[in-house]
């Protein structure tokens, strides 16, 4: 049985090319780039090429870029380095309800050792409001974090306007973009961001590798200390094939990003058209239009969604009830809370993220078993007979 995978946000599968352009380095081009000999500097070359590719595709220049070991890190790195370079200034921090568990447990972490955190609600399709943004911010704050789009709704943030308060009020301001670099155009310098997070795997190239973009001249700490890569900013011997991999899918979407969103969108608005049509009792969660391409999440109610993602499962189709990192908890999912589904349609949720791989034949499948399973599983709910 061919799978049918439709949980591109948790991570997507490596492009070819890009396995390609990994694979001298994961065996004869083993050499450090930090040695001296000339094989090395075929290593460091290969690392300063994908770091101008990185660059390219969020309109940042090449010394702007530090590589990670991925999007949690990124995250950490940026809210836990600016915490740490800024704290005789001040200790207040600023983000949303929404965000990935890597920025909220971040900030949790923080408020442990003294900082204080303001959580800003979103509106009903999960967007923050810049206005909050403004109003919040004092005369100790020293950063705001919100996500350019969101993981499990797929709605996007005004980052421009938030920006454009954050330079008024001389606030450094990050943005984890994790989910939206490689999907959409990005400048940085246009959005006026002065950190943001990517990860290589969000965009068919290799997990385990991310970036972080650190606006020229500001002053962060590093995380971690030994050796001078980086620049400095982040110690150990790089990921060479992985840094190298990232590059490669980053060149790739920048080549193929308007032709992947005209591809995917049709099918995402077919298969959320045909969903709404044929079950009854569905919620659509995020913003109608502002909202990444490729995302669909629906409750369904008076089901649970883990039912329906064993189900589907037994038919091929790989999706989620909520972002990856969760997965292994019961509880409903923070996001859906914060947009104000009712906790028990929030069990009923899933997500449905869309790829390049996928087709109009992938679609008609899940339109075709998806309604008979809900309709299974609402006969034996309780909570159906009693609506």
């Amino acid at each position: 049985m061919r799978e049918i995978y439709l949980d591109y946000n948790a991570t997507t599968p490596i492009d070819p090319r890009v396995t390609e352009a990994m694979a001298p380095f994961l065996s004869d081009r083993f050499h450090n780039p930090s040695s001296l000999y000339q094989k090395s500097k075929i290593t460091k070359k290969a690392i300063e090429d994908s770091r101008e590719k990185l660059a390219t595709l969020i309109g940042a220049a090449p010394k702007e870029i530090i590589f990670t070991g991925g999007g949690s890190e990124s995250d950490n790195h940026a809210i836990k380095g600016i915490a740490f370079s800024l704290m005789k200034k001040g200790k207040h921090l600023i983000t949303s309800s929404i965000e990935h568990h890597a920025v909220l447990h971040t900030c949790k972490f923080l408020e442990k050792i003294g900082f204080d955190v303001t959580y800003l609600p979103v509106d009903r399709y999960g967007i923050v409001n810049p206005d909050s943004v403004r109003k919040t911010i004092r005369d100790d704050t020293i950063l705001v974090s919100i996500m350019y789009a969101n993981n499990e709704i797929g709605t996007m943030e005004p980052i421009k306007e938030i920006s454009e308060i954050t330079r008024e009020k001389g606030v450094i301001f990050h943005t984890d973009a994790v989910q939206a670099v490689g999907k959409i155009p990005i400048n940085v310098n246009d959005l006026g961001v002065d950190l943001l997070s990517l990860s290589a795997h969000k965009f068919y190239g290799p997990k385990g590798v991310g970036a972080l973009y650190i606006r020229k001249m500001l002053r962060i700490e590093s995380l971690l200390h030994g050796g001078m890569q980086e620049r400095g900013k982040r110690a150990g011997t790089e990921n060479i094939a992985g840094i190298v991999g990232a590059g490669k899918a980053a060149e790739i979407a920048m080549e193929e990003m308007g032709e992947e969103k005209d591809k995917i969108k049709p099918l995402r608005d077919k298969l959320e058209n045909e969903l709404i049509k044929r079950i009854p009792e569905i919620i659509i969660n995020g913003h109608p239009s502002n909202r990444l391409y490729n995302t669909l999440n629906i409750a369904i109610k008076y089901i649970e969604g883990e039912g329906m993602l064993t189900f589907l499962d037994f038919e091929g189709i790989s999706v989620s009830s909520g972002s990856a990192c969760a997965s292994g908890s019961l509880d409903p999912s923070h996001v859906l809370l914060a947009v104000g589904v009712p906790i028990e349609h929030a069990h009923g949720s899933l997500r449905f993220s869309l790829g390049k791989y996928n087709n109009y034949k992938d679609i008609d499948k899940v339109i075709e078993v998806l309604p008979p399973i809900v309709e299974k599983l609402r006969s034996i709910s309780p909570l159906w007979g009693k609506r």
